[in-house]
């Protein structure tokens, strides 16, 4: 069996096809979307190839999936002849929310905002974060044009929290000293 080539040349005037075939533009709300999702996706690969908790890295890679099924939500218009579920359940919020709830057990209570620095790690998951919120806000851009299920919002927004909880985590564990905003610096 011969092998297909990697490239197709079907994107060269900036345009790509959907789940189902459908043509879309680069740049559309659909495309920020999940490619913003993609981009999420990859800094958390790197998150997980970085973890050395067995706990974070089995989360790490959960969240990998979940978000690879979401892009393929967001990829597929609700025209197509294809349907893709979204990608998460009201299970999968709870889990984050446990996830969330068991590293932040374990941290110091929070009474100034943190810079986001500390350890490599910890930057990385701030780095992670940021994504993640600009991932909800490609996808509440979508939402004003095409019909988004509300536990994908849900999900998005608690796994910013997570990345947070795991970047203050990555820099407890490692002994490295949180650094607090002043606004007088």
């Amino acid at each position: 069996m011969k092998k297909s080539k990697l490239y197709t040349r079907t994107g060269d005037t900036g345009q790509t096809s959907l789940i189902g075939g459908a043509r879309a533009d680069k740049d559309s709300a659909r495309l920020e979307a999940y490619g913003t999702l993609d981009e999420l996706n990859a800094h958390i690969g790197l998150l997980h190839s970085l973890a050395t908790d067995p706990r974070v890295s089995a989360t790490l890679l959960w969240l990998q999936h979940r978000l690879f099924d979401i892009g393929a939500y967001l990829a597929c218009p609700p025209d197509s002849t294809f349907q893709i579920p979204v990608g998460v359940t009201p299970a999968d919020i709870t889990r984050l929310e446990t996830d969330i709830d068991t590293l932040d057990a374990t941290l110091p209570p929070l009474n100034n905002f943190v810079l986001p620095s500390g350890t490599p790690d910890a930057a990385h998951a701030h780095i992670a974060r940021t994504i993640a919120r600009r991932a909800e806000r490609r996808i509440i851009t979508l939402a004003r044009t095409a019909t988004i299920h509300p536990d994908l919002l849900r999900f998005i927004n608690r796994l910013s929290d997570y990345l947070f909880a795991l970047a203050r985590f990555n820099n407890i564990s490692a002994h490295v000293n949180e650094i607090f905003w002043h606004k007088d610096c």
